[in-house]
């Protein structure tokens, strides 16, 4: 049996969204001035032995990419848009989380916290595949994963992603 250190540990506010397939969590290793180089290290083992074939980072800028390809972990860059005029956007990363989904891979998304945009954004992208089949469903849903009510930027993203299934 291999040692602890070499499983290495889950990372902070780790949430499956459909268990065995996507979870989300923070940045591996925290954000701000919380981010700790050795805890970084170990989440990103974690992930690895644990079965996830790709990390997909919402956050804008590039932040420790290379310690993924440092790990042997699969990664793509895509940051979560800002604003309001995220349509398209929001479509492009939402078909391609389903398209990796439908490969067989296995994906943990994160950003640098699990915050209020985050959980709009799984919200959405689990009414856009038609998952959940309401916006108001998708919230409680999301609610329920996050431990919290939320807010109106990720209640705005949840109604544009049932806005885009509809345009669709």
């Amino acid at each position: 049996m291999r040692g602890k250190w070499a499983q290495g540990i889950v990372p902070r506010n780790f949430r499956w969204i459909l268990k065995d397939h996507l979870a989300v969590c923070e940045r591996p290793g925290g954000y701000g001035d919380n981010h700790r180089r050795v805890r970084r290290q170990e989440e990103i083992i974690w992930i690895r032995e644990n079965g996830f074939t790709r990390i997909v980072s919402l956050i804008a800028a590039p932040k420790n990419l290379h310690n993924y390809d440092e790990l042997g972990v699969a990664w793509l860059h895509r940051p979560l848009p800002e604003g309001s005029d995220i349509g398209a956007e929001l479509v492009e990363h939402y078909g391609e989380i389903a398209e990796l989904l439908a490969q067989g891979e296995k994906l943990v998304l994160h950003h640098e916290e699990l915050g209020d945009r985050m959980a709009g954004y799984v919200a959405g992208y689990l009414v856009w595949k038609g998952l959940v089949p309401s916006p108001p469903e998708a919230i409680t849903v999301a609610e329920q994963m996050f431990g919290r009510q939320l807010g109106p930027a990720a209640r705005e993203v949840v109604a544009l992603a049932a806005a885009l299934v509809t345009d669709g």
